[in-house]
């Protein structure tokens, strides 16, 4: 199924969480003189125009990277985060915010590399449009799930997957946790992000469980919510799923969104939940 946009849901809360996450994942990447294979299998258009009328219908981006734009200061890496974003908003007023492979590309170095993969005939161009000339990028316009698969392990045996489909079909649950189980047995040293909506209290530790029963080792769970009622409808969490986490990532992570928690979702029900699935 090819209906979702993220274009409608660009800057939101999840956003928020899944980019702070890669941040500190490509930066601690880079402490390491070795190349890195970035691979993200569901790319979408690279960029997003908060003006246009599909963000200002859902208008989302205001519980995402607008709680903190205007905020006078910001721990390290939230900082760092809109400081970034803020390059592409030369002028001061919110009106770009980039998806997560220009997070990839502006974390990581000139010896790394990226494949990016989009199957959406719209957003494959603009994707493609938004990497001309930058020689570490490769964009596919295929199914990311098989692409992936074909590219591990990368020669330099470091590397970064993100995984982050739209979970428009219920058996996309189920789906991750097989090709986790794939890409693991083909390149088990290397650092998979998988992205999760919560929208259902079920599914969710269904997933959760499958993990766990695949055998696979150091598994974190990072978890940002807006509130905890799962009776009302739509996504009112999302979480990011980090096999091999830098040993940093959970402390950093939890300071910074119960930072954002404290100063900026003040009252609002909104939470943090962190998951050890599976240790050493």
């Amino acid at each position: 199924m090819l209906s979702y946009r993220h274009a409608y849901h660009a800057g939101n809360f999840a956003d928020l969480l899944k980019h702070i996450t890669l941040i500190a994942i490509a930066q601690h990447l880079g402490k390491k003189a070795g190349a890195v294979q970035y691979i993200d299998t569901h790319a979408g258009a690279g960029c997003y125009n908060l003006t246009d009328e599909k963000a200002l219908k859902t208008g989302e981006f205001a519980e995402g990277i607008a709680k903190l734009w205007a905020l006078p200061q910001l721990p390290p890496l939230l900082a760092d985060y809109r400081a970034q974003v803020a390059t592409l908003n030369p002028k001061g007023s919110l009106t770009r915010y980039p998806g997560s492979p220009w997070f990839a590309a502006n974390n990581l170095r000139e010896q790394d590399t990226l494949a990016l993969c989009e199957l959406h005939n719209t957003d494959f161009p603009l994707l493609k449009a938004q990497f001309k000339g930058d020689r570490r990028v490769r964009c596919f316009h295929a199914d990311g799930y098989q692409q992936s698969l074909a590219m591990v392990p990368p020669a330099s045996k470091r590397g970064l997957i993100v995984i982050d489909p739209s979970y428009e079909v219920k058996t996309e649950y189920q789906k991750v946790v097989n090709h986790l189980q794939a890409l693991y047995k083909r390149f088990a040293t290397g650092i998979y992000a998988l992205w999760y909506p919560v929208v259902d209290a079920g599914r969710l530790q269904q997933l959760e469980y499958n993990l766990k029963q695949t055998g696979i080792k150091r598994i974190q769970l990072f978890e940002f919510g807006l509130h905890r009622n799962h009776e009302m409808p739509g996504m009112h969490g999302a979480g990011m799923i980090v096999i091999n986490p830098p040993w940093t990532l959970k402390q950093q992570l939890g300071e910074n969104i119960n930072w954002l928690i404290e100063h900026a979702y003040a009252g609002t029900g909104a939470y943090w939940r962190t998951v050890d699935i599976a240790g050493e």
